[in-house]
């Protein structure tokens, strides 16, 4: 019984194996051939990894050919190649001598750098009024190292940006009266400019060729404008003739202070030290904030509504 179980299913097992091949045609057993291309694969693959390394590859000539360009300043792409590998050079000069002792500007030597125009001529491109300041000012900071430990390196990078100087530019004209015994002065405020005349007189002060008070009608305006003569002492001792423009009032009047002192100091120049304590010889270089966008004024928001 137990054999014709065991016949039974080998003889089962035989005939599904002749249907598969019979219905399924690619699982029949195929008789292997040798030729004369199978015979050199096989030498190829049984070649040493050595021998395969030696040969070039079927497109090396095409991959030298084709070589992609590699731009020669990583900067390249910035549209400032030139601005931009001049202030990464500085600055890595300012981060590996930070540490040396350095000196005041005014104790460190005297340097006049390269103009705008002339920095612009050099790099080939526009550059900005803003991005040259920030060269010269890394300039001025690596000029303040002490003269007897400064590096030959950073000698180097200065005397690039030096400007050559005659002694008849380095030195300043000095302001003079005219024929009329006239001193002249300029003084700025924000946007007001006033252009001053000085001369000897008593005390008769003309504004856009009106007087003092029709132009400005505040008290504290007025008081502003011929202070300098007020704090030394010479508001009887001198004629005022000025004209001022653009701004406001105010701005108006304290740049005419400033025109005033400094023609001033053109008749006395000893008055210096006082008009310094007044502080009158100075500009003040405060500007009007600009507006912003979405901003009311320079710094005022919308009103916020909830809905």
């Amino acid at each position: 019984m137990t054999v014709g179980v065991r016949s039974l299913r080998s003889s089962m097992r035989a005939v599904v194996g002749d249907l598969l091949r019979f219905s399924r045609p690619h699982l029949r057993q195929q008789t292997l051939r040798f030729s004369t291309a199978s015979v050199a694969r096989a030498e190829n693959e049984l070649a040493t990894p050595t021998d395969a390394a030696d040969e070039p590859p079927s497109t090396w000539e095409q991959s030298r050919d084709k070589t992609r360009l590699v731009p020669v300043s990583p900067s390249y792409f910035t549209g400032s190649p030139g601005f931009y590998d001049n202030w990464l050079a500085l600055q890595e000069l300012l981060r590996k001598y930070q540490t040396l002792p350095t000196v005041t500007m005014d104790e460190a030597p005297p340097a006049k750098w390269k103009t705008l125009a002339q920095y612009r001529g050099i790099v080939g491109t526009s550059v900005k009024a803003a991005r040259y300041k920030k060269i010269c000012n890394v300039l001025d900071r690596l000029n303040c190292i002490n003269p007897a430990l400064i590096p030959h390196e950073v000698s180097n990078a200065l005397d690039m940006y030096r400007r050559e100087v005659s002694q008849v530019e380095s030195q300043a004209k000095p302001a003079v009266l005219d024929h009329l015994g006239r001193a002249r002065g300029v003084g700025r405020r924000k946007t007001s400019v006033a252009r001053v005349l000085l001369a000897e007189g008593n005390g008769e002060v003309l504004v856009n060729g009106a007087p003092l008070a029709a132009i400005f009608e505040r008290l504290h305006d007025r008081e502003s404008a011929v202070f300098p003569l007020l704090a030394t002492g010479r508001m009887d001792k001198y004629n005022v003739w000025a004209t001022v423009m653009g701004g406001g009032k105010t701005g108006q009047a304290e740049a005419l202070t400033l025109g005033i002192a400094r023609a001033l100091l053109v008749h006395e120049p000893a008055l210096k030290p006082a008009l310094r304590r007044a502080g009158v010889v100075t500009r003040d270089p405060r500007m009007v904030e600009r507006k912003k966008p979405g901003h009311v004024k320079a710094r005022k928001m919308p009103t916020w509504v909830k809905r």
